[in-house]
């Protein structure tokens, strides 16, 4: 009786044994395939923010050489001193305004968008669309649109200063190409601190009224295509 009883002691520890060796085994190969799927995320992740910059990089280089060119072919155009400087002033005006729909943009509510969109109001769609892509548009918004006024404004300001040099030669051009820069400098970004103040309180109607901006845009520009189109069909 007592070998019989030391047998099966002995079958216990040892299923015991088995039992530990296989649930250690388990949680080893669990942790190992849990690790692949996060370091395969976090790889795939990478990439996407690689991709993303490399878009965003490309699109900002082409969009500065046209907006570069559209401005020089404005100011060859224009010689008056006061129409250049208005113009100097919008482009700061279309930087800031842009600043302020990329804070907007990441710091809007989505709940309410949705109670809109339920209601069918007009642009609640897009601007549901633009809180979920809140990164890329704040980085279009802030990063390529911000830098490329920023070096417009630059650009455009030193032309003004050339200009003002030649109907005044008396004139010190350092002192004139110190002030030019502090002016821009100065509405840039008292423009950009009071429109990030507007934008952190009023993000989701900021939001709101961007989409309809952007709705009546698309919409205009396909019935303009489709009228195109049936022109060309009927010709």
């Amino acid at each position: 009786w007592q070998h019989l009883v030391n047998c099966w002691e002995n079958q216990l520890d040892l299923r015991r044994n088995i039992y530990l060796i296989d649930f250690h085994l388990s949680v080893q190969v669990s942790s190992n395939l849990g690790g692949s799927i996060i370091l395969a995320k976090s790889t795939n992740n990478i990439h996407n923010a690689l991709r993303h910059s490399f878009i965003i990089g490309a699109g900002a280089f082409f969009l500065a050489i046209l907006a570069s060119l559209a401005a020089k072919i404005l100011l060859d155009n224009i010689l008056s001193i006061i129409i250049s400087l208005i113009l100097l002033l919008i482009i700061i005006l279309i930087g800031i305004i842009f600043d302020i729909v990329g804070v907007a943009v990441a710091a809007a509510d989505e709940s309410p968008l949705h109670a809109k969109c339920a209601k069918k109001l007009y642009g609640a769609g897009y601007a549901i669309k633009l809180v979920r892509n809140a990164a890329k548009v704040a980085s279009f918004c802030n990063d390529v649109i911000g830098d490329i006024c920023g070096t417009l404004s630059g650009a455009v300001g030193a032309i003004i200063v050339l200009r003002i040099i030649l109907h005044a030669p008396t004139i010190n051009e350092v002192i004139l190409s110190i002030l030019m820069t502090s002016l821009i400098a100065a509405f840039t970004v008292a423009g950009k601190a009071f429109g990030k103040y507007f934008a952190i309180r009023k993000a989701t109607d900021i939001i709101f009224h961007t989409g309809k901006i952007l709705e009546w845009m698309e919409r205009n520009l396909y019935i303009v295509i489709l009228n195109g189109n049936k022109k060309g069909r009927l010709k």
